[in-house]
């Protein structure tokens, strides 16, 4: 091969590298891009989708409103509303509740109403109506003439701090009675003492948590 051959060869092969360089840079660039782009949906699979951010939102929304089938007899409107009863305080509150009229009455026969009023941060147990039509007439008589007996029946009914439904699930609280009422159950469906169902729950008043019960709780003699 002559001199004139072999300049032309290395000038060939030098314009052929020259060619296939800037396409092995795309590759590398495309390989490290395609890097980047699945870095970041990994990263970004990790984070909530606004689908389960709303959903875990209207969970919580849920958790804090009035649960149980006698919360549908409650007033839409007014100052027996949940919306209204929650203006006042506890025992206030519960006079707009006409499934609570006979406790309101026991209240206020006790000597009670101040005394719910004006407690901060409470729980209270409310019967209902249909609660106290349970205990046979002439045993209710004697209760609500019996002052002391009424005051220690009614004080069982009330914790000193504020309940969540999620409190209730396995606890055990000293009432203003200085006993204590045990809670259980879970989602919506709630026991205390082993013999009132939680009809109404989560009801919020000014200074207080209200679960509408079924039944009368009554104090260990």
């Amino acid at each position: 091969m002559n001199t004139t051959s072999r300049r032309t060869r290395r000038a060939s092969l030098v314009l052929a590298t020259a060619a296939l360089l800037p396409l092995a840079l795309t590759a590398c660039s495309g390989s490290d891009s395609d890097d980047s782009a699945s870095g970041s949906k990994s990263s970004n699979s990790s984070a909530p989708s606004a689908k389960e951010s709303k959903t875990a939102s209207d969970d919580m929304a849920t958790m804090a409103k009035p649960f149980g089938p006698a919360c549908a007899s409650v007033p839409k409107n007014g100052a027996g509303s949940f919306d209204g009863m929650a203006k006042d305080p506890v025992a206030t509150a519960a006079s707009h509740n006409p499934a609570l009229s006979t406790l309101v009455t026991a209240v206020k026969k006790a000597g009670l109403v101040d005394t719910l009023n004006n407690a901060e941060n409470i729980t209270v147990f409310a019967p209902t109506n249909d609660a106290f039509d349970k205990i046979p007439k002439a045993d209710l008589d004697k209760v609500l003439n019996d002052k002391a007996q009424l005051t220690k029946i009614l004080t069982h009914h009330v914790v000193g701090k504020k309940l969540a439904p999620k409190d209730l699930a396995n606890g055990s609280f000293p009432t203003l009675e200085k006993s204590k009422l045990t809670t259980s159950g879970s989602g919506e469906s709630y026991q205390v003492n082993d013999s009132a169902n939680v009809v109404c729950g989560n009801v919020k008043t000014a200074n207080a948590n209200v679960y509408i019960i079924d039944s009368v709780l009554m104090p260990k003699q």
